[in-house]
């Protein structure tokens, strides 16, 4: 029990600190937003295929792939929905609607963060399964592996929210809090590790589906509309490839 403490503390404190690094560099000029948002967008993309979309189609096999799809589909739709509500949650980001230059920003970014806060939880639900089962030492890679993830993912969220108009101590938090969804994700996966169990390749394409959705709907469309799309790509490409790196490392 003393382990899986540990475990949730660390999956979900390695998000709060790339937050606190990312608020380190959170003065970066806007021209260069694009480029925060296109290396985002690539560490998203790793992690919805590589962390989440693959592992869920290996535990299903091809009897089960069903399932890894209708998650994927789900998900994607579940963000279209939430995407609808975002003006809803403005509240949370502090920031005064009738003031406020560009909404349409802040929304994606609410959204942006939404996706993320959703994915930390199956991915916390996989750490919190690993150590219901025996395989200790395969659960200590996986959670290693999501805790590496995340240090990137915190520092990435940070610039665009403050950028969006949010106060940088809000914007710290609301980073921060992300993490916490991976906690709670963990000993959840832990305390039911036999139901969350048979889910887990569902709510894994469920988080990778919202992932793409965020991705291709609001992320990339975004960093190629300002004139720096060729700097964007590029900076997909390091974000994608930093994951990939990282993935074989620990894997």
């Amino acid at each position: 029990m003393l382990l899986v403490l540990i475990t949730a503390i660390g999956v979900g404190g390695a998000t709060v600190v790339g937050s606190l690094i990312g608020f380190m560099f959170r003065n970066i000029p806007h021209k260069y937003n694009d480029a925060i948002l296109g290396f985002a967008a690539g560490v998203m993309l790793a992690a919805a295929v590589m962390g989440l979309i693959l592992p869920s189609a290996e535990m299903t096999g091809r009897s089960g792939i069903w399932m890894t799809v209708l998650g994927i589909f789900f998900g994607a739709i579940f963000l279209n929905l939430m995407d609808k509500l975002t003006p809803h949650l403005h509240n949370l980001s502090g920031v005064d609607v009738e003031k406020h230059e560009n909404n349409e920003s802040l929304n994606k970014v609410l959204l942006f963060v939404f996706a993320i806060a959703i994915h930390n939880f199956p991915e916390g639900l996989a750490a919190g399964v690993g150590f219901g089962t025996e395989d200790i030492s395969n659960a200590l890679t996986v959670a290693i592996g999501i805790a590496l993830q995340n240090i990137p993912e915190g520092m990435v969220i940070i610039s665009p929210m403050i950028l969006a108009g949010m106060s940088k101590k809000r914007a710290l938090l609301i980073g921060s809090a992300t993490g916490l969804v991976e906690v709670i994700g963990t000993f959840i996966g832990y305390f039911a590790s036999s139901i969350s169990g048979q889910i887990l390749p569902f709510a894994l394409a469920f988080a990778g589906g919202t992932m793409l959705y965020v991705i291709s709907d609001e992320m990339i469309p975004d960093t190629h509309s300002h004139g720096f799309e060729r700097m964007a790509t590029y900076s997909l490409m390091v974000g994608f490839t930093v994951m990939l790196v990282v993935d074989m490392f620990i894997g």
